[in-house]
C-alpha cells in the first residue's frame, strides 16, 4: 500500500528553521475548518472544535485507506489563524478578545465526498458538539514569511517580533497571524514545543 508524506513533499511549508526567517510561497489548499473566539487555554468551544477536526480528519483517512484508492497518508497538523476586531487585544494579551480560524489541511486526493462521509460517521458515532461547525474550503496565503518557535506559547513575543521585522524590511504585514503546530502538546515537554509561526506579506 502506498504511503503519503504530505509533510515531506511540502517540506518548505511545513519545516522551518528557528534560526532564520524565510519567505515562501504558498499556494491555494483545501482545509476543514472551525471559527471561533475566546481564549483557547479555557474555552470549550476550542477544545470541541480542535476534536471535531481531528476525529473527521482521522475518519477520512481511514476511509481513503480501506477505499478503492487504497492509500495511506499522513493527517496532517493542527492550524490556526489567530486576530482580534481591536489587534490591543493581542497586545493587553487579553485572549477573551480573540478570534480564530483552527484548521487541518486535507490532501487533494481525498474527495469533497469522502470528507463529509467521515463528517457524518463522526456525527453519528461520536455526537461532537463542535461537529456542526466544520466547513470545508480553500485556503491561500500567497508570499508569507515563517520561522519555527521551539517552547511555549507564552514565549513567542520575541519569535514574532523577529518574523515581524523580517516582512517590514521588505514590504509589510498583511493577512492574519498564522501558527502550524507540530508538537502534541499532551505528551511533549513545553519547552521542546515546535510551533511554525507564518505570517502573510504585503
Amino acid at each position: 500500500m502506498k504511503k503519503i508524506d504530505l509533510k515531506k513533499e511540502l517540506k518548505q511549508l511545513y519545516r522551518a528553521s528557528a534560526k532564520n526567517v524565510v519567505q515562501v510561497e504558498v499556494p491555494t489548499f483545501k482545509f476543514l475548518m472551525v471559527d471561533g473566539k475566546g481564549d483557547p487555554n479555557t474555552s470549550r468551544e476550542y477544545a470541541q472544535a480542535v476534536e471535531a477536526l481531528f476525529s473527521v480528519s482521522y475518519t477520512a483517512k481511514f476511509m481513503v485507506k480501506k477505499g478503492r484508492q487504497e492509500l495511506d497518508y499522513s493527517v496532517m497538523p493542527l492550524e490556526g489563524l489567530w486576530w482580534a476586531d481591536d489587534m490591543s487585544a493581542f497586545v493587553a494579551n487579553d485572549r477573551a478578545g480573540w478570534k480564530w480560524t483552527m484548521m487541518i489541511m486535507q490532501p487533494r486526493f481525498v474527495a469533497d465526498e469522502v470528507i463529509e462521509a467521515a463528517v457524518a460517521a463522526v456525527r453519528s458515532k461520536k455526537r461532537l458538539s463542535g461537529i456542526d461547525k466544520l466547513r470545508l474550503g480553500e485556503f491561500a496565503e500567497g508570499r508569507c514569511a515563517q520561522v519555527l518557535h521551539v517552547g511555549p506559547f507564552s514565549e513567542e513575543g520575541p519569535t514574532i517580533e523577529r518574523l515581524h521585522a523580517f516582512i517590514d524590511a521588505r514590504s509589510g504585514l498583511a493577512g492574519r497571524h498564522h501558527e502550524i503546530y507540530l508538537s502534541d502538546i499532551r505528551r511533549a515537554d513545553r519547552k521542546k514545543w515546535k510551533t511554525i509561526i507564518r505570517q502573510p506579506m504585503q
